[in-house]
């Protein structure tokens, strides 16, 4: 069997697979079928199964596109691992309904079905947890969410904070004026917000007080209203100091907490506040704790299995000890 599936231009083909013709021929090889990528047209040959699942691919990653979405080689090798693995319908799903996130240098869509699951929770929870492994988006995610509410002036600030635990947050006897103290330990946090609005933006708000960046430990004492609040790298946050995070929850205020269990920095001894948390604030209604896997990560194909390949051996040292 074959079809052709013929685009608007040879560049909106090309950017279906990262402009990599490697990526074609990675298609063919998952997918099993012929391929021939040629000007503003894809030829697809094959067994009939195989060339509607390759053309529904396609057709997906087009969609995906013109939402906004900016196709990584990493991208297509994560979706084209889930269709080839029977689970193209989820890829498309992601797609259906889009969300899209239109910030001032770029526009934010998930990537995968929990991306899109967990910027719904965003939208809709008061208390949000977002736990996994690293590269799964959910710190990324949470901080367009909140520059979308800043934006539709559904909250007067944004406060982005984390635990300086390499520091122990005394930071004191560390050179420089305040910000270059922080700045090693914020630094996702500030890179995160360039990429979607650019520094110079960045800094102006920073500046105005309108998003603040600021050490786990400057929270305490405070009452934090009309404002969005993420807590990342809560792993390394003790029971004392996530209680005294979470309840300074103000009036018209939203929290979304995020961190990796497995990757606490904390003295052995010490139980993770984020932990601890998980399992004693399930089922609250208003909370939502949301939790990513391995297959989610949408950094390098690798990096997918480098974590999966560790959560193996994690085990087995739990399994033995």
């Amino acid at each position: 069997m074959e079809r052709t599936l013929v685009f608007d231009t040879a560049a909106q083909l090309a950017e279906t697979h990262a402009n990599l013709h490697a990526n074609i021929s990675l298609a063919e090889e998952k997918l099993g079928v012929k391929l021939v990528a040629r000007d503003a047209w894809l030829s697809i040959k094959g067994r009939a199964a195989k060339v509607a699942l390759a053309e529904k691919f396609f057709e997906t990653l087009r969609k995906a596109r013109k939402q906004g979405l900016r196709i990584s080689s990493a991208d297509f090798a994560n979706m084209l691992g889930r269709a080839s693995a029977g689970k193209i319908d989820e890829v498309a799903r992601v797609f259906d309904s889009p969300i899209v996130i239109n910030l001032k240098k770029k526009s934010v869509v998930p990537k995968n079905i929990n991306q899109k699951e967990y910027l719904k929770s965003l939208g809709k929870y008061d208390v949000v947890f977002g736990v996994g492994p690293a590269g799964t988006g959910k710190t990324y995610l949470a901080v367009a969410a909140a520059l979308a509410k800043l934006r539709d002036k559904q909250v007067e600030r944004i406060i982005l904070t984390r635990p300086a635990v390499e520091a122990g947050e005394a930071l004191g006897f560390l050179p420089g004026d305040l910000r270059e103290k922080l700045l090693p330990y914020l630094r996702p946090l500030y890179d995160a917000l360039n990429d979607m609005l650019g520094a110079e933006e960045t800094l102006k708000l920073t500046e105005r007080g309108v998003i603040e960046i600021a050490p786990l430990a400057y929270m305490r004492g405070r009452t934090l209203s009309n404002a969005l609040i993420i807590l990342d790298e809560a792993q390394n946050t003790t029971r004392e100091q996530m209680m005294m995070f979470l309840t300074r929850l103000g009036e018209n205020s939203q929290m979304v907490v995020t961190g990796d269990i497995t990757q606490t920095d904390l003295p052995k001894r010490g139980k993770s506040g984020l932990k601890d948390a998980v399992e004693t604030l399930a089922g609250i209604s208003g909370i939502k704790i949301f939790t990513f896997e391995a297959g989610d990560v949408v950094r390098h194909r690798l990096v997918a299995e480098i974590v999966a390949a560790y959560g193996k051996t994690q085990k087995k040292d739990v399994q033995q000890s």
